[in-house]
């Protein structure tokens, strides 16, 4: 899990300053979706220290949420296709 967070965090900007998150052409809202996924990775991140271990299914949920918003942040302009 910890390694998931990792790479999720260095994939997705969850950083961006709002004035370039928020533009006109959005499919979905970006800047609420970057802070759904801040807010779960810290919770995951606070369970974790707590020694809580996640099962397959809680890997599977943050991977999916993640892979969706990235997808929907590419069709905003904030991240580019490769």
């Amino acid at each position: 899990m910890q390694e998931l967070i990792q790479e999720i965090r260095t994939t997705i900007p969850l950083e961006l300053p709002e004035a370039q998150v928020c533009g006109d052409g959005c499919n979905a809202c970006s800047l609420k979706l970057l802070e759904y996924l801040s807010a779960e990775l810290d919770n995951w991140e606070a369970r974790l220290q707590d020694g809580e271990k996640p099962g397959l299914a809680e890997l599977s949920q943050l991977a999916r949420s993640a892979r969706k918003i990235h997808r929907i942040l590419q069709k905003n302009g904030l991240i580019k296709s490769t």
